[in-house]
């Protein structure tokens, strides 16, 4: 069982940056393959990025392509979310989950651990 814990989000301004990480514990972190999601309120839970096993690749959403960079360090056991230029529509709680099943995927079926979430506030 693999247990995951987000952090790194907060309150900035539009333009701003921030990293986003995840830290697993519990299981063999190179053997899954990891996401990021978000929801806001009133809405459902989206992909953000998802990348592989080893790194080697990634898919974003087209909503945050170009701007974010998900990367892992599988010696840290750590996924992370490098968001740059944020937006006020990108204000949503973020989650990290983790799949055993896929070589990479953009929806939530295939992932079997998440995480509490970190909360990310863009005002404009």
């Amino acid at each position: 069982q693999v247990q995951l814990v987000e952090s790194g989000g907060g309150l900035v301004q539009a333009g701003d940056s921030l990293r986003l990480s995840c830290a697993a514990s519990g299981g063999s972190f190179s053997y899954y393959a990891m996401a990021w999601f978000r929801q806001s309120p009133g809405k459902e839970r989206e992909n953000v990025a998802a990348i592989t096993r080893t790194g080697s690749s990634t898919h974003y959403d087209d909503s945050v392509q170009g701007r974010f960079t998900i990367s892992r360090d599988n010696a840290k056991n750590t996924v992370y979310l490098q968001m740059n230029n944020l937006k006020p529509e990108d204000t949503a709680t973020y989650y990290c989950a983790a799949s055993s099943t896929v070589h990479i995927a953009n929806t939530e079926r295939p992932y079997e651990y998440w995480g509490q979430g970190t909360q990310v506030t863009v005002s404009s």
